[in-house]
């Protein structure tokens, strides 16, 4: 029987209003598989990785995952709080109370995991947009996350930098044995999964193979 990294079970989220964003959602991902999430704005994609991420309350419903989980937001400016890149990293690891000699070595590790060791010392406002994404997952990999949830994060980059990103996760997760649940509406990164979850107002509509779900959205597309 094949380990889970994810696994969801009738999942309903409701907000205070009464309102329903998540309705009876049930997905899993294997172990060290690299899966994404697909919908339309307002399809409740984030709301789901939220949840999963523990900064949502469900409503009802069994959610599991390994542990740690690292969350990569949309916007990495929300979540790098410290002046220089390896001062970041090496902030997310205060509550395990290390040794300096054991950060300095983690803070080094996830940094050359991302290709971003040269980068060490250099101011966050410093950094272009992809650099900070890959800091904002290093942050994630020095705490080693066993999952890592990924909100759109190549959303504010440009079409090099979107592939050039979404291809060192795939890597990543393939060599380190992570399991990751990316969230994205395009269709051009589907190249990169082994598979993808398609959402439609708060309700799993299809799963499986990435093609397949491509063939069937480019289909919905033309037919539009």
């Amino acid at each position: 029987m094949e380990k889970l990294g994810i696994e969801v079970k009738d999942l309903n989220f409701n907000w205070p209003s009464g309102q329903s964003v998540i309705k009876s959602c049930s997905l899993h991902v294997p172990k060290g598989e690299f899966w994404m999430l697909l919908g339309t704005n307002g399809s409740g994609k984030s709301t789901i990785l939220r949840l999963l991420a523990g900064l949502l309350v469900p409503t009802s419903g069994e959610i599991r995952t390994l542990q740690p989980v690292g969350f990569v937001f949309q916007n990495p400016d929300h979540q790098l709080v410290m002046p220089t890149v390896g001062a970041d990293i090496a902030f997310g690891l205060v509550e395990e109370k290390l040794p300096p000699k054991t950060i300095r070595a983690r803070v080094e590790e996830a940094l050359s995991a991302v290709n971003l060791l040269y980068l060490q010392r250099r101011p966050i406002y410093a950094l272009s947009g992809g650099q900070k994404q890959r800091v904002a997952i290093a942050g994630a990999l020095a705490r080693n996350c066993e999952v890592l949830l990924l909100d759109e994060p190549t959303a504010l980059l440009d079409p090099d930098s979107q592939l050039e990103l979404v291809d060192s996760v795939r890597r990543l997760v393939k060599n380190r044995g992570i399991t990751a649940l990316w969230v994205t509406h395009r269709l051009d990164e589907l190249n990169y999964c082994d598979g993808a979850f398609l959402l439609e107002k708060g309700v799993l509509i299809d799963k499986g193979e990435a093609d397949r779900l491509k063939d069937r959205l480019m289909e919905t597309h033309l037919e539009s």
